[in-house]
């Protein structure tokens, strides 16, 4: 079991910036695919971003050139940078685990509770 504990979310300014964490407790950190998805009122929840064990990034076309996904092993702690926001980045964002590549929800085996950002111009 992997459990996870997002925080970080917030009320920002439209153009500002946020930075989101997920601790990570239980098995073997290092060894997961750690991603961040996004699920706004209404809407499916969507792939954001994901960094697999050895570092390797990909992103959502939506927010490639504004968000950084990163982790720190020895903190067991991925990190979801996220800067020039935009009102419709308003979601809940979510931290999931897993093994499997691919951007689908079914990819990751264990999910956080979510942290709410909200984006007003």
């Amino acid at each position: 079991q992997v459990q996870l504990v997002e925080s970080g979310g917030g009320l920002v300014q439209a153009g500002g910036s946020l930075r989101l964490s997920c601790a990570a407790s239980g098995r073997t950190f290092s060894g997961y695919r750690m991603a961040w998805f996004r699920q706004a009122p209404g809407k499916e929840r969507e792939f954001v971003a994901a960094i697999s064990w050895s570092s390797s990034t990909n992103y959502a076309d939506s927010v490639k050139g504004r968000f950084t996904i990163s982790r720190d092993n020895a903190k067991n702690t991925v990190y979801l940078q996220m800067n020039s926001l935009k009102p419709e980045d308003t979601a809940r964002y979510y931290c999931g685990a897993g093994v499997v590549a691919g951007q689908a929800t079914s990819s990751m085996a264990y999910w956080g509770k979510g942290t709410l950002v909200t984006v007003f111009s």
